[in-house]
């Protein structure tokens, strides 16, 4: 059995996501691995969009800033998420700003790369392309969420998709540390609102402040009520 297809074989064995050391220690492939603190930017809003990322460890914002200086968060990633990608679709810059939340290792392949291990390696295509898929059912839901939902639960579903809530592999996560006008910018609301809908949850038992922010499965009551 030669290199590349021990690599596809190691790689069909993670079910749940793309199998980045099977990845990286795949021959040919050119690749640069970036460690970032935390605050540390990604690449920035206008920047050449020549590659795609993939995060290995950490938490990243993406978020776009309008004409008028208005900043929006459009979405925070762990570890697994693919962002940059649309330099694959012919995005000759880049949409908005990624920076780093928590240190964080990404992968960095450059598009011709990208493209070329596309076309050869089926298990990343399908895990990809899959990823893509995931993205844009989430955006739908986000623009419902928006048009629909009160911001208490607006505020609810983005803590509990920020815990991962409902991932086999890490059901209950500890939110990485962001603020509340992050929060805010995030459901589309303000601070002081989330603020008053943080302390309703903690009185509640839906949240538990011990240093860093836990997220109890009972807030899914939160989104669930109509």
């Amino acid at each position: 059995m030669n290199h590349n297809n021990k690599t596809a074989n190691s790689m069909s064995k993670k079910k749940g996501a793309f199998d980045a050391q099977a990845f990286l220690d795949s021959s040919g492939v050119q690749k640069q691995i970036k460690e970032f603190k935390r605050s540390d930017v990604v690449y920035s809003q206008g920047d050449a969009a020549k590659s795609v990322l993939y995060l290995q460890a950490g938490s990243v914002k993406l978020s776009v800033v309008s004409e008028a200086g208005k900043e929006a968060v459009v979405a925070i990633l762990g570890p697994g998420d693919f962002f940059g990608e649309g330099c694959l679709a012919g995005q000759s810059v880049r949409m908005g700003t990624a920076s780093a939340i928590t240190p964080s290792t990404v992968l960095v392949i450059e598009k011709s790369e990208m493209f070329k291990v596309l076309h050869e390696q089926h298990d990343l295509s399908d895990r990809f392309i899959a990823f893509m898929l995931a993205r844009n059912i989430r955006i739908e839901e986000d623009l419902i969420d928006q048009l629909f939902n009160s911001s208490e639960k607006r505020l609810a579903r983005t803590l509990l998709l920020l815990a991962r809530y409902g991932k086999e592999d890490q059901p209950h996560a500890i939110l990485p540390k962001m603020s509340q006008e992050t929060l805010a910018e995030m459901v589309g609301t303000t601070r002081s609102r989330v603020n008053f809908f943080m302390n309703k949850f903690k009185r509640l038992g839906f949240i538990k402040y011990n240093g860093v922010l836990q997220i109890n499965t009972s807030l899914l009551s939160v989104v669930l009520h109509e």
